[in-house]
């Protein structure tokens, strides 16, 4: 009788968390999911990931994460939204800790440094102007690296959008992917070409949370 008890008491336990079990996940790729308003970045979900030429033998690549800013978005009028982010250049990650070292070198001897120096100020990209067709959008925007500011175009797609579970903090979210390219020497960051590419692919994933009252 014991046994029956508890196999039945198991399978009780068993439905339950079924039952609270969410079905799916809490987005989807539904624009009417979006309220619109005052959105903020996840820095836990938000990245930049850079792709360059090495040697013309193989691709690099690498990671900004810890982006913050905001997004100001009217689903009813898409092509007025605005974004602000900053990506703290001091994070960047590499595959080899030899190489991240290297970003983040120091001048030497009172000249410039390699590529970031120590203690590099944050990137920031901030929007100029959105023309949108769909659930894609082509955002122009100043893009502020290594002290100097110039134009960049990036091509980004609506990925979803949702309610989080409470458990999960709650709240609206929505993401985007976007890809762009820049040329590193644009940028004051010359060191090694054309050994190493001055083109540097960009692949962005950005998720915002809608900011409270």
């Amino acid at each position: 009788m014991r046994i029956v008890h508890a196999v039945a008491l198991a399978l009780l336990s068993t439905t339950a968390v079924a039952a609270q079990a969410p079905s799916g996940p809490p987005g989807s790729p539904d624009v009417s999911a979006i309220s619109g308003g005052h959105y903020e970045a996840d820095p836990a979900h938000t990245l930049v990931v850079w792709t360059l030429d090495h040697m013309g033998i193989s691709p690099y690549t690498g990671i900004f994460g810890d982006v913050t800013g905001m997004l100001m978005f009217d689903p009813k009028n898409p092509s007025a939204a605005s974004v602000d982010v900053t990506i703290p250049v001091s994070k960047v990650v590499t595959a080899s800790q030899g190489l991240t070292d290297h970003l983040l070198r120091p001048a030497k001897d009172g000249g410039d440094p390699d590529f970031f120096g120590a203690n590099p100020a944050d990137a920031r990209f901030v929007s100029t102007d959105v023309k949108v067709e769909r659930q894609s959008a082509t955002i122009t925007g100043n893009l502020t690296l290594n002290g100097i500011t110039k134009p960049v175009t990036l091509n980004a797609r609506f990925y979803g959008a949702g309610q989080l579970p409470e458990q999960m903090g709650g709240g609206e979210a929505l993401g985007f992917s976007g890809t762009g390219s820049i040329k590193r020497s644009d940028f004051g960051l010359g060191y090694g070409i054309p050994m190493v590419g001055d083109n540097v692919d960009l692949q962005i994933e950005a998720a915002f949370m809608k900011k409270a009252g």
